[in-house]
């Protein structure tokens, strides 16, 4: 068993793996971290703990504390030049975000053709892997959330919106809303297009998957949590 830690930039996902199958998965605020240590209550110990955390040294401190008899298991990834059958062409390998990478492996890992991966979260990130498994690069922009935030905070007139997607907006709060939706549909369309080859696939993963995908106009595979995939493909490539 392999339990796979997603420390973001708000939540710590988790998921439990047999080698078969995800036998639970879960998430916990970064502020509740300490509600981790229900797992080793929970579940027998496992072979390895895998750990992506883009959250900083204090994040991963507060994971380690939480688990604490599993703590010498913990094997903290991070992006390298090539694993599990993706080649990192980033100008410098290892400052490619470890969730990225990892969502990156996760991907290759459900399909070998060219594929889009985007992760909606905090910020949105749209990386392009071509058909060899080679990762070409990729955008980062904000969230959906964080746009919705910026306007509030930085006009003096807009409000911190609360409306929602509709092609016409007739509201401010929809108008907001549905240009920061429109501004991340456009960009994972236009990336899209530039996938190399056909037969190319977009996987999405993230907490505004569930506003996106309904609005895309190109063919769409949502995945619970992509680099929970990738550490789990990571951990068998280190078991090899």
């Amino acid at each position: 068993m392999i339990l796979c830690l997603d420390s973001g930039n708000t939540r710590i996902k988790w998921g439990l793996h047999d080698g078969q199958q995800w036998l639970a998965q879960g998430a916990v605020a970064q502020a509740d971290a300490a509600g981790l240590a229900v797992l080793p209550a929970q579940w027998p110990q496992p072979e390895r703990v895998m750990l992506a955390n883009v959250a900083g040294a204090a994040a991963g401190e507060r994971i380690r504390q939480a688990l604490a008899d599993w703590s010498p298991l913990i094997c903290e990834v991070k992006s390298e030049a090539k694993c599990a059958g993706v080649t990192n062409l980033y100008q410098t390998p290892t400052q490619l975000g470890v969730d990225r990478w990892c969502a990156l492996i996760g991907a290759r890992g459900l399909s070998t053709s060219a594929a889009l991966v985007v992760m909606a979260g905090t910020a949105t990130t749209i990386d392009t892997l071509d058909a060899d498994g080679n990762f070409l690069g990729g955008l980062i922009l904000p969230g959906i959330d964080l746009m919705r935030r910026s306007l509030a905070r930085d006009t003096a007139a807009l409000p911190l919106a609360e409306g929602g997607w509709q092609a016409h907006p007739k509201s401010t709060g929809d108008a907001i809303v549905s240009g920061a939706i429109e501004a991340t549909l456009g960009a994972i369309e236009r990336a899209f297009q530039r996938l190399p080859g056909t037969g190319g696939q977009c996987f999405l993963s993230g907490g505004n998957s569930n506003v996106i995908i309904p609005a895309l106009v190109i063919p769409c595979v949502p995945v619970d949590n992509l680099p929970l995939e990738g550490l789990k493909d990571i951990a068998r490539q280190y078991r090899a």
